[in-house]
């Protein structure tokens, strides 16, 4: 499959942007037109299931969500064309011309959990930017995965390009670790998904990772700040969708306003079931309110809930708050509210993440949001991508060298 994968990607090299802006289309198109056969797919998935599992909502498709799927495809098919662009040009004193452009990567292998819509969204980035795409989705999705895959070859297909350009392999896990060290056939991989799947396939690849996915995701709370205003960018960012990975997951507060800032939090946490797990200063603050809440423990912090918990922690300063975060970030997003400037500009200037929040929530980490497109994932490594891992990044380059005859 990887060997026909790699061959079927010397096509996409010959098409034009338009001609690949037009494949998007076409399976933005085809996206509307089976959107029951892809409904009745993630059904069986779902199946397996209670909706109290947090992995119902990251699995789950409905009208809703496959319409926007479609419309992101089609928002996709706009953005500039990362292939091609001249970085260098310039002529030695030997007459050579020396230039340098961005060119595909080639084949793409990217390994994810959950989530179907990632399917669709790292297809069309791959496509768009000339790159083949091999995907590894988890076994909990494999009914939606394989009818949007059906879809995708019913587009390339259409287009009159090999189906091969897209290839979805088998749920089981050997078939990772093959992958992973294909080197031969497989250009870059990207793991989207929990900490356990990364560090997965960071200890067994032999192929380049750029690491996207786990978020581990802190909110402070200073000193001097607009309380209202932070009620409510603590609600939205645990609240609004916490199946994500810029969710928030631990609320650090500053000694002097938790017990004025947790009432203030009281309608949110009831309105989303949200359970606390507070520190010893912060506990007996939340327990007034009468929401669930737990004495919270070392395991409590630096954990991705990617559910309706939050784990709290009271600082006396913002220096114990950058400590907290050194300690257990996982590099992802991080927010300060303050109305303190310099605090600010020096939380935004300390934190080590891969975006840095002042007065605003987690959540917006993001391609759609950041005007970047779907996104393949929220690179937290410093290499080559951090950040929402977006299609201008799914380029490397190339030197091409033009002479008249030139001998060293």
């Amino acid at each position: 499959m990887l060997q026909q994968t790699q061959q079927a990607s010397i096509a996409l090299r010959r098409l034009s942007y338009e001609q690949r802006a037009a494949l998007l289309l076409e399976i933005a198109k085809l996206l509307r037109r089976y959107s029951n056969d892809i409904l009745e797919a993630n059904a069986k998935d779902l199946a397996s299931f209670p909706t109290s599992d947090p992995l119902y909502d990251r699995l789950l498709l409905d009208a809703d969500r496959i319409e926007r799927l479609a419309s992101a495809v089609e928002q996709v098919s706009t953005l500039e064309d990362p292939v091609g662009k001249v970085l260098i040009d310039k002529i030695l004193p030997n007459g050579l011309r020396l230039k340098k452009i961005t060119v595909p990567m080639g084949v793409i292998g990217i390994i994810y959990e959950s989530r179907p819509n990632v399917t669709i969204d790292v297809a069309v980035l791959c496509l768009l930017s000339g790159n083949a795409a091999v995907l590894k989705g988890g076994k909990e999705a494999f009914y939606s995965n394989t009818a949007l895959v059906s879809i995708l070859h019913k587009a390339l297909a259409k287009s009159g390009l090999p189906t091969e350009l897209v290839q979805l392999l088998p749920t089981d896990r050997r078939y990772t670790t093959e992958l992973l060290q294909a080197e031969k056939y497989v250009d870059l991989i990207i793991p989207r998904g929990s900490q356990s799947l990364i560090n997965y396939v960071r200890e067994n690849a032999k192929i380049p990772c750029i690491e996207t996915g786990a978020g581990v995701c802190h909110t402070y709370v200073a000193k001097n700040v607009n309380l209202e205003m932070a009620a409510k960018i603590i609600i939205n960012a645990k609240g609004s969708r916490p199946s994500v990975c810029n969710a928030l997951d631990c609320l650090i507060v500053h000694e002097d306003v938790v017990e004025s800032l947790a009432p203030l939090l009281k309608s949110g946490l009831e309105q989303y079931g949200i359970s606390v797990y507070a520190d010893e200063v912060s506990f007996p603050y939340f327990k007034r309110l009468q929401v669930p809440v737990t004495p919270a423990i070392e395991e409590n912090f630096g954990k991705e809930w990617l559910d309706y918990k939050l784990s709290v922690k009271t600082v006396k300063d913002l220096n114990e708050a950058l400590a907290h975060i050194q300690k257990y970030s996982s590099k992802h997003s991080e927010a300060i509210l303050t109305v303190d400037e310099e605090e600010a500009q020096r939380f935004l200037q300390e934190v080590d993440a891969a975006a840095v929040y002042h007065n605003a929530s987690t959540r917006f980490t993001d391609g759609g949001e950041f005007g970047l497109g779907a996104e393949i994932g929220i690179s937290t490594q410093k290499l080559h991508a951090r950040g929402p891992f977006a299609l201008e990044k799914l380029v490397t380059e190339k030197w091409i060298v033009l002479g008249e005859g030139q001998i060293r």
